[in-house]
């Protein structure tokens, strides 16, 4: 008796079951409560956009101008820098043994210079001075003997080559006479202006060569830019150095006394910005927090949409202008990187015009 009326039992529990997950599926969701309350503008009409804050200065990716291997990096995140402070060092051991040969090299150059134009030696005027005396006596002998014999009266006495002998050997002392004062009057002379000039110009070369080896040697040390506030650091000892354009950058830089928010706005909307409208920021999270914004400049060339905000309606195939405002850093606790929803004035029966939205020339 029990087993028949099992399976109507089931069957009648089943189709409640059904009725009730019906009934509850039906029933209207309840909204979530939102995180925080979006922010209300007080503006009647607005333009609206999404705002990346960034540095005044622009976010600086400070790169290398040759790739190597990291030895020291001279500053942590936070640290403020003034420009041309040293950021981190590459390795330089084979640069700096390139300039000691360079230096070398220099010092040989310079003791030649300085050889050529301390000539003549005071050591080599006595020799000199010497061989000169000495042809002068060898011709004054030869001139004698040769005198005696064109004194003979006898001419058979001497045979013609005797006496050609003779007088050859007057005109070769004469010679070796001219040639010791020739060599006197040469060393005399000193240095061939030609011979310092040339030397001058190795000397010259040499110095050039050590410049360019310290220019290179101080290139491994990469310095600041200009002052601020280092962002982001992506480099450590020992770590490779990429030179070039990188998708991270080594270290992020940028001033931030003063930020700068780059505001997005739709191409749709571009015709309706003015620059002279009032404009406000919020921080995303708290719309109590909120600031008056100062404009800056417009880049008047409409670019891709890159920066994305994450909602639902939101277009991504779109393009936009990018109009810059800055407001100072102790008006809100936010930070480069950070998006904030930006609401500008807009000012209805206004006659559009580009020369009205873009100011001549982009950035005043």
């Amino acid at each position: 008796m029990v087993r028949k009326y099992i399976l109507p039992v089931l069957s009648g529990l089943g189709v409640f079951f059904a009725v009730w997950m019906a009934v509850q599926a039906a029933k209207p969701v309840p909204p979530s409560k939102p995180i925080a309350e979006p922010p209300r503008p007080v503006y009647e009409n607005k333009i609206s956009g999404a705002g990346m804050v960034e540095a005044s200065s622009r976010n600086i990716a400070v790169g290398t101008p040759v790739s190597g291997i990291v030895t020291r990096v001279m500053v942590r995140v936070g640290n403020r820098v003034k420009a041309g402070d040293p950021l981190f060092v590459l390795d330089d051991r084979k640069q700096r043994a390139d300039l000691q040969a360079r230096e070398a090299a220099l010092e040989e150059a310079k003791a030649r210079l300085r050889r050529l134009k301390e000539l003549p030696r005071l050591e080599d005027l006595p020799p000199a001075y010497a061989k000169v005396k000495e042809a002068e006596a060898v011709l004054e002998d030869v001139r004698v003997q040769l005198e005696l014999v064109e004194k003979v009266n006898d001419k058979r006495a001497i045979s013609i080559e005797d006496l050609n002998k003779r007088r050859f050997a007057v005109q070769a002392a004469e010679a070796r006479l001219a040639r010791a004062r020739a060599d006197l009057t040469l060393l005399e002379a000193g240095a061939w202006k030609p011979d310092l000039e040339v030397t001058q110009a190795e000397v010259s070369r040499a110095e050039s060569e050590v410049r360019a080896a310290k220019v290179e040697i101080e290139r491994l040390t990469v310095t600041a830019p200009l002052a601020g506030e280092v962002l982001q650091i992506n480099i450590r000892p020992g770590e490779f150095a990429q030179s070039g354009v990188l998708a991270q950058p080594l270290i992020l830089l940028g001033d931030l006394d003063k930020l700068h928010v780059r505001v997005d706005i739709d191409e749709n909307d571009a015709w309706r910005f003015h620059p002279q409208s009032s404009a406000e920021a919020y921080v995303r999270g708290n719309p109590k927090l909120k600031t008056r914004l100062t404009f800056e400049y417009v880049e008047p060339y409409v670019v891709p949409k890159r920066s994305l905000t994450g909602e639902s309606s939101e277009r991504v195939d779109t393009r936009v202008m990018q109009v810059i405002y800055s407001f100072k850093r102790a008006n809100l606790p936010v930070y480069p990187g950070q998006l904030m929803d930006v609401f500008i004035e807009d000012r209805p029966g206004r006659p559009p015009g580009p020369a009205d939205r873009i100011p001549k020339g982009g950035k005043p």
